[in-house]
């Protein structure tokens, strides 16, 4: 699908913008990624990086110029302390990056527009999520601010995918938590994965883990979300959200196990520290549609996916 095509991938220093890059180099597409703060992190040159400002209109226009497919990866993100206490940060630039690349995509006739929402989106139950869910009740509170900015453009994404004449095909992807290489391990702004792998790595004694260690999450290693987010964009058509998860619930003491597992500190102290920022207890994905519409299922197991990102993370960042 994608060997010869233009393909746009904006938000190209990202997390998420470089690891579909280099899986798109393997696909042998012709790829644009932006940039705008960060450097870019695959250098090739067969890529051609474009600096934008992603809240500019004309930036948004010049990019989209001759493109037939856009993954939309650019996000202003955060981990938990930001999001607890400054939870605006997520509100105004992300609505005004999501709503003018949708209609810079639009007027430039791109073929397919892939827009990555959030588990954020969906009410606070205890089951697995299904895709219709989504408006079946109230958001996290600690969510409230990122979930209905993901909720707003869900709906953005549906108007111009079947609400309006001549629709451009937009395919919303959820994904459950996204882990593994090239991650953001800052500590301002990393999530729980990426700032536990550093504290091991660093050899943090007590290691601190925020809130209690018994938040379940759906955690899916990073090739394997990049695959089902290129099944998604090949196999639908049209606004038809999907979740791109595991399936498989997992708590964050369970993580760290396997982080201390994989980098051999089977020695290390542990410290649960309650009064730190945490976000929802329990956060389960079904992903019976992804398996029904594209023969997608996650391969990689947790411990298989820790120890290959703190493999990483010592190869690459570790100073």
């Amino acid at each position: 699908m994608f060997k010869n095509k233009n393909v746009l991938v904006v938000g190209g220093a990202g997390f998420v913008g470089v690891n579909l890059i280099k899986t798109l180099l393997e696909r042998e597409a012709n790829i644009t990624a932006t940039l705008h703060k960060k450097p870019a992190v695959i250098n090739d040159n067969r890529i051609k990086y474009v600096k934008c400002e992603l809240t500019n209109t004309n930036d948004c226009n010049r990019v989209m110029k001759g493109m037939d497919y856009v993954f939309m990866c650019a996000a202003n993100t955060s981990g938990a302390a930001v999001m607890a206490n400054t939870p605006l940060v997520h509100v105004t630039p992300n609505v005004i990056m999501n709503t003018l690349t949708l209609e810079a995509a639009y007027e430039a006739g791109v073929e397919k527009f892939l827009w990555f929402s959030s588990n954020t989106v969906y009410p606070p139950f205890d089951h697995p999520v299904k895709e219709d869910e989504m408006m079946n009740g109230e958001v996290f509170d600690k969510y409230f601010c990122v979930a209905w900015m993901k909720r707003f453009t869900e709906i953005l994404c549906q108007m111009y995918a079947n609400k309006i004449k001549n629709p451009m095909k937009v395919i919303v992807v959820r994904p459950a938590n996204i882990y593994g290489p090239y991650d953001d391990f800052e500590w301002e702004t990393s999530h729980v994965v990426p700032a536990l792998i550093r504290k091991v790595v660093e050899r943090h004694n007590p290691v601190e883990v925020w809130g209690d260690g018994n938040d379940i999450k759906d955690l899916i290693y990073i090739d394997d979300f990049v695959e089902g987010t290129l099944l998604a964009m090949e196999k639908i058509d049209t606004y038809n959200p999907i979740n791109i998860g595991t399936g498989q619930p997992c708590s964050v003491k369970d993580v760290l196990n396997a982080i201390l597992k994989a980098d051999g500190y089977t020695n290390a102290r542990i410290s649960f520290n309650s009064s730190k920022p945490s976000m929802i207890p329990k956060r389960l994905i079904d992903v019976t549609k992804a398996k029904r519409l594209l023969g997608f299922e996650a391969k990689i197991s947790l411990e298989k996916g820790m120890a290959k990102t703190v493999q990483w993370y010592r190869e690459n960042r570790l100073s």
